[in-house]
């Protein structure tokens, strides 16, 4: 590498690129080649020759120079700013108006890795976005990748969102949602996201009249390319900020879709269904269709069914905020309706309490998920009352949530407050008293003991101390813990 790239090679490429095409092929032969095989950054010296051969009149020339300069983007072996910074970016753009499929793939996965760079972009947007619109409906599968790889990129800053779309990409990439190509499925998925992400473009978003936006990224959602189908359900999770789109949603039966994806093994997968879901579900109109489909019940399935119990818990465990937010906000919300309060629910809410506990017992109990859940202690706390309230399997639930969250005892009694800890401890130890007489019972008759009459003594105590310790440096009365 380092002859390769000595003084003596740089004069020899310098003078091969200003001679005859034959010779100008020479040095363009001799960057593939280095492109291939170079480990580490190009000198800015031999730049000026890749210049001068993207402006050789032979078509051959410009193409193989392309190319070796898309190798060298691709490794970081040459820095993108600079290739702005020289002009180059004039002889590839002209590279799209050839007519050669060959050059316009090498040129389009050039401005690509041009456009990967924040302050490139810019520099990209006049010249570059209408062409790379044209190029995105080619008849070229290679081409029609690259370009809208590019697209994508470009989509990245907001300002040349606004331009895209004035531009007319929103068109260009609803059609190309539905590629054979998953590749550009994928890319056009993601731009529309990104552009999806500014609520003023909505409207041009929903310009096409037949909910043609929603039906696409649906029939998306159920593409074996997993990818692809989490794409579209963020996709789909963004755009549903705005009421229109929920609509469309819940009118194009959203719902079976989303049950697949749950049913799957695949975290990511259920988590982009999960996010879909949380979202939809916190509009009261459309809480009754979910619950009427069974969603509820998916959720539970999910969260302690044998069969994919270990890939959630899994999930959970990397990805604490995401999925464990999206999960407890779902059945909190689903809880809320008022046919889950009603007295001819019992067994979906003992589904939905199972599929809490099975949730509490899962999670792993940190500061950071103490922190992430103070805004719902509150509600916390009055399920935790009604479990405890409830027969001996919900006490058991509630018993063994209060268990997993000892570990931020203190936290707890800062978040819950001083009559709803109170409260709680009244009822925790009404079941003591019981299971002290079932204990006591046991002993009489030579039966095993049970482990909860431990655990709660345990748990009374250590919670007590902690609201005690808590009250103390608070100063205030502690005769509602007596």
């Amino acid at each position: 590498e380092t002859q390769l790239l000595s003084q003596e090679s740089l004069q020899t490429l310098n003078k091969l690129a200003s001679e005859n095409t034959d010779l100008q092929m020479t040095a363009a032969m001799y960057y593939l080649h280095l492109s291939h095989h170079l480990k580490f950054p190009l000198p800015d010296d031999f730049m000026e020759p890749i210049m001068a051969l993207l402006l050789s009149s032979d078509l051959d020339v410009q193409k193989t120079i392309c190319l070796s300069l898309v190798n060298l983007l691709l490794k970081n072996n040459v820095c993108k700013e600079l290739v702005i910074e020289m002009g180059m970016l004039v002889p590839i753009l002209e590279l799209f108006q050839s007519g050669d499929p060959t050059a316009q793939c090498h040129s389009c996965a050039c401005v690509a890795m041009l456009a990967s760079s924040e302050s490139n972009r810019e520099a990209l947007m006049v010249d570059g976005i209408i062409p790379l619109l044209a190029l995105a409906k080619s008849f070229d599968p290679k081409v029609q990748r690259n370009a809208t790889w590019a697209i994508l990129h470009l989509t990245r800053s907001g300002g040349i969102i606004s331009f895209e779309c004035h531009s007319g990409a929103i068109p260009v990439l609803l059609l190309l949602l539905q590629s054979s190509d998953s590749e550009v499925q994928f890319y056009s998925c993601t731009a529309l996201c990104n552009i999806a992400a500014m609520q003023e473009h909505h409207p041009r978003l929903l310009r096409i009249e037949g909910h043609y936006l929603s039906r696409c990224l649906l029939t998306l959602m159920s593409s074996p390319v997993k990818k692809n189908s989490a794409q579209a359900c963020r996709c789909l999770q963004t755009l549903s900020k705005n009421v229109l789109i929920q609509d469309q949603l819940m009118e194009l039966d959203c719902v079976l879709p989303l049950k697949a994806l749950l049913k799957t093994s695949t975290s990511l997968w259920i988590e982009s269904a999960l996010t879909l879901l949380s979202t939809l579900s916190a509009h009261p109109s459309n809480t009754e269709i979910l619950i009427s489909e069974g969603l509820l019940e998916e959720i539970g399935q999910l969260l302690h069914h044998p069969r994919s119990n270990s890939v959630i818990v899994t999930h959970i465990t990397l990805n604490p905020i995401n999925t464990l937010l999206h999960v407890t906000s779902c059945l909190h919300r689903l809880m809320a309706w008022e046919v889950m309060r009603c007295a001819s629910s019992v067994k979906r809410k003992e589904c939905l309490f199972l599929t809490l506990g099975a949730l509490n017992v899962s999670v792993f109990i940190t500061e950071e998920v103490i922190r992430l859940l103070k805004p719902h202690y509150t509600a916390m706390s009055k399920y935790l009352l009604r479990f405890l309230k409830q027969d001996v399997k919900f006490q058991q639930l509630g018993i063994a949530t209060i268990l997993n969250l000892q570990k931020g005892l203190h936290l707890l009694c800062i978040y819950l407050g001083t009559e709803n800890a109170a409260t709680i401890l009244l009822s925790l130890s009404k079941i003591i008293i019981i299971c002290h007489c079932k204990s006591y019972l046991c002993a009489l008759y030579g039966l095993p003991l049970q482990m909860e009459t431990f655990h709660l003594c345990w748990l009374t105590v250590s919670w007590t101390f902690s609201c005690g310790r808590y009250m103390s440096r608070q100063r205030k009365p502690d005769s509602c813990f007596k």
